[in-house]
């Protein structure tokens, strides 16, 4: 026997033991030295020696307080062997059933009732009169709001009404001077010149006029009184201008009367009515009045005076006035 053969070594074995078959276990760990061990320890003990502050202590209480509520409360009566919970189940009660007999068991709870912490020092009903306070708040804001814009609506739509109104007040005064006027109730001398020159001389006698304002019919005296007084203001606006652009003591001959009447040279008769200046308490009264009752006398005198509705657009025959669907603008609708 040899020595291999005493030993239990083959060369099969040595030939099958190739470096290109060999295989390797796992890398021994790295041994700690001791000045890493040292730092370890150093920053450990400095983590642990670290107070925290105010805002991560109550983060982390509330981190667990959020997980101990989300936990079944009877799960954890069961676990840590509440005689509460005992005692129901001996009573035959079960985790998730209700309480109570199976007749009510659909409208039942099935969890007891859970804690609600509180983070403030406030009462335990201060949240729910806190809350009632804001929808209270926030109602009467909406309220507010709403009627704010009611108010508003409303507001422009009188705005617009008594506007339109306005100018169906002008609208009649023109109306009642027109139809005053071919009639003589404006205290003027009616005349039956119907050429071209005596319309002129109409159309003149409106603009420049010499009869007293208080014996025009005061429903149209105010449109009246407002023309003579811009007119009035316009002529010596004019004649201010005009006699500070030319020299009082210059004449020129070669000027014909167009020129003159170009240049403002030529005298216009104008004289303001007598009592323009004087105060009109029956005009004051009457423009005192709301525009519905100022539109109403007009619509009378003109239905009184002349046959005329102002609405209709049209004067009648008679007083009657036949087919006249009636005195206001609703009638007419």
């Amino acid at each position: 026997m040899t020595s291999h053969q005493a030993s239990g070594y083959s060369p099969e074995e040595d030939e099958d033991d190739d470096y290109m078959n060999m295989t390797f276990g796992e890398e021994p760990k790295a041994v700690e030295t001791s000045l890493q061990r040292r730092q370890r320890l150093k920053r450990e003990g400095e983590i642990k020696g670290r107070v925290k502050s105010k805002e991560e202590q109550a983060a982390e209480e509330r981190v667990e307080r959020e997980e101990a509520l989300s936990q079944s409360l009877l799960e954890t009566a069961r676990a840590k062997k509440s005689k509460g919970f005992a005692m129901m189940a001996k009573m035959g009660f079960k985790p998730g059933a209700a309480l109570g007999s199976k007749e009510n068991a659909e409208n039942a709870r099935l969890e007891p009732i859970r804690p609600e912490m509180k983070d403030d020092r406030g009462g335990i009903g201060l949240d729910s009169e806190r809350k009632r306070r804001l929808n209270e708040a926030a109602q009467g804001v909406e309220k507010k709001r709403k009627v704010d814009e009611t108010e508003f609506r409303d507001r422009v739509r009188r705005e617009r009404e008594q506007a339109r109104m306005e100018r169906q007040v002008y609208a009649g005064m023109k109306v009642c001077e027109k139809l005053d006027e071919e009639r003589g109730l404006d205290g003027t001398q009616e005349t039956n010149d119907d050429s071209d020159e005596g319309a002129t001389k109409r159309k003149k006698k409106r603009a420049i006029s010499t009869r007293p304002l208080k014996s025009i019919p005061v429903v149209w005296r105010g449109l009246i009184r407002n023309r003579e007084e811009a007119e009035r203001d316009r002529r010596m606006r004019y004649d201010l201008e005009q006699s500070s652009t030319r020299l009082p003591t210059y004449v020129d001959d070669l000027e014909d009367e167009d020129d003159k009447k170009a240049m403002g040279k030529t005298n216009v008769a104008y004289a303001p009515v007598e009592d323009l200046d004087e105060e009109d308490p029956e005009l004051d009264e009457f423009n005192a009045l709301e525009v519905e009752e100022r539109l109403r006398k007009l619509v009378e005198h003109l239905r009184k005076e002349h046959n005329y509705c102002f609405w209709c657009k049209c004067d009648y025959p008679d007083e009657a006035m036949n087919g006249c669907p009636g005195l206001t603008e609703e009638d007419h609708d």
